[in-house]
């Protein structure tokens, strides 16, 4: 059975979609009919109580990878129905813009789901690891009789898949559904950055600052052009960038200064910006982060070492430095305000900002 989320009302305010019942509510015409108490409505379903089912919801953004995303989705609900329609209620949300995917994520687990499952790239996927939590603390069923908690899963069909990458995920949509057919789970960790007077966000893959963090956010003007965006974004970045002197705090300690970072990545897994190896020894199941900071790095410096930044080699290369931490505080010391900050690809905001490692935070279908 395919049951839809209202896909057009966003955030859900009061709204309980009864998504363990056998139904159809389409959000485009809704129907009072629909919910109404008349088991009339339900043509083919027996009085008596159903055999429970998995309620797995599928978060789509349609318009990801440029609106390829949405199209292989298509194609790709046939067989999705056929291997897990006679177990699952197989519940489709697509998204209508940004931070929905949250909004539909945290919905569903107050539900009782089984499952919320990211179709599309990192973007998606950080939009539900997000969902998972409100107010600094993980979202929690409303349902008493829950007595799973929800896992996240993912079928990687849009830009990035960096995530999947680590986990060692080939980018084949079936293959991740025979994932989610096995429902074998294993806790990985979460990165939370918070900042004073702000709220927290969360992340699962990579967070940087200062020059990836701002190539990433150039990059993301030029999606259309798929993986390619990160080469434009990183050129564009370049132009006027300065290395920049910057205040770290490791696990709590004294403050220390790093002079002339040219970056500064926080992995929770080991690639971003398309299939760049930057934390290669970042593991999501280990309670820590890999930090690999990037100092007095020029412009040639990234031309001639790019294919060991993208390989995984660059930690044996002149002013690259590694360490594990399960906090890390970061601050500008000129105060400009200009140094950027992103976490899966997704712009922040700027410094100041401190990264926490949340161990084993979310069950994941793997």
């Amino acid at each position: 059975m395919i049951c839809y989320f209202n896909h057009l009302l966003a955030p859900f305010v009061g709204v309980r979609f009864p998504i363990a019942k056998p139904f159809v509510l389409r959000a485009q015409n809704p129907m009072a009919s629909d919910l109404s108490s008349d088991n009339s409505v339900f043509r083919g379903v027996s009085s008596s109580p159903p055999i429970r089912r998995r309620d797995i919801v599928f978060v789509v953004n349609p318009r990801g990878a440029n609106g390829r995303t949405g199209k292989e989705w298509k194609k790709l609900l046939p067989y999705l129905q056929s291997r897990l329609g006679s177990d699952c209620n197989i519940c489709e949300s697509l998204t209508s813009g940004p931070s929905h995917a949250i909004d539909i994520t945290r919905e569903a687990i107050r539900e009782g789901v089984h499952a919320v499952i990211a179709v599309g790239g990192d973007g998606t996927l950080h939009e539900v690891v997000n969902g998972f939590f409100w107010d600094g603390k993980p979202v929690a069923h409303q349902k008493i009789e829950a007595v799973h908690s929800t896992a996240l899963g993912l079928i990687p069909l849009g830009t990035g898949s960096d995530f999947a990458r680590t986990l060692g995920w080939k980018n084949d949509p079936r293959e991740a559904i025979e994932r989610i057919a096995k429902g074998v789970r294993s806790r990985i960790d979460v990165g939370v950055i918070s900042r004073e007077g702000e709220g927290s966000c969360y992340f699962i893959n990579v967070a940087d600052i200062h020059l990836s963090a701002k190539a990433g956010y150039y990059a993301s003007r030029y999606k259309k052009f798929g993986n390619l965006c990160y080469v434009i974004g990183a050129l564009q970045a370049f132009m006027g960038h300065r290395n920049q002197d910057l205040r770290i705090k490791v696990n709590e300690g004294e403050w220390q200064t790093c002079s002339q970072v040219t970056a500064l990545c926080v992995g929770n897994a080991k690639y971003f910006g398309g299939g760049m190896k930057i934390t290669p020894n970042a593991d999501p199941r280990s309670g820590s982060f890999e930090v690999v900071i990037l100092q007095d790095f020029k412009w040639y410096d990234f031309l001639l070492k790019l294919h060991k930044l993208y390989n995984g080699t660059h930690l044996s290369v002149k002013n690259v430095t590694s360490r594990n931490v399960y906090t890390i505080e970061v601050d500008d010391i000129s105060g400009s305000g200009s140094i950027f900050v992103q976490s899966d690809g997704e712009h922040l905001g700027f410094l100041p900002r401190k990264l926490s490692i949340l161990p084993a935070a979310i069950e994941m279908i793997c």
